[in-house]
C-alpha cells in the first residue's frame, strides 16, 4: 500500500441500503455495486470505512459481505485523506453564504426515491 493515499468511505447510505431508519444493532444489506466500487478504489487508494457505528459490528458486516479484502481499516476518526465519500456531505467552496444555502436545500439522495 506504499504510495497510496487514504480515502474515507461512509458505510450507511453509501455501501449499504440504509435509507434513514437507524438501528445500532443492524446494518442493512450491501448495496448493489459496492464490491465493484471498493475494488476500483482499492487499486489506487487505501480505503478506510469512516462510520459512527460500532467498529466490531461494521468489521463483521464487511467480512460477511466479502468487502473486507478491499478495506484497510474501520474508523470513526477523521483521518487525513484526499477525499471523503459520504451521503450526508457538502463540499465547502469558499463561500459561507452559498454553503448556508446548500445546507438549507440539502436532501440525502435516498430521500428523493419514489
Amino acid at each position: 500500500m506504499a504510495g497510496k493515499s487514504n480515502i474515507l468511505v461512509d458505510l450507511d447510505g453509501v455501501l449499504n441500503t440504509y435509507t434513514g431508519g437507524f438501528d445500532e444493532n443492524y446494518i442493512p444489506p450491501v448495496k448493489s455495486g459496492a464490491a465493484e466500487f471498493l475494488t476500483a478504489l482499492s487499486e489506487k487508494y487505501i480505503v478506510k470505512i469512516f462510520t459512527t457505528r460500532n467498529r466490531l459490528l461494521a468489521s463483521k458486516w464487511l467480512i460477511e459481505n466479502g468487502l473486507d479484502k478491499y478495506v484497510a481499516d474501520v474508523t470513526n476518526i477523521k483521518e487525513p485523506a484526499i477525499l471523503h465519500i459520504d451521503d450526508r456531505a457538502l463540499t465547502f467552496q469558499g463561500d459561507f453564504d452559498e454553503t448556508l444555502r446548500k445546507i438549507k436545500d440539502f436532501k440525502v439522495w435516498y430521500s428523493t426515491l419514489p
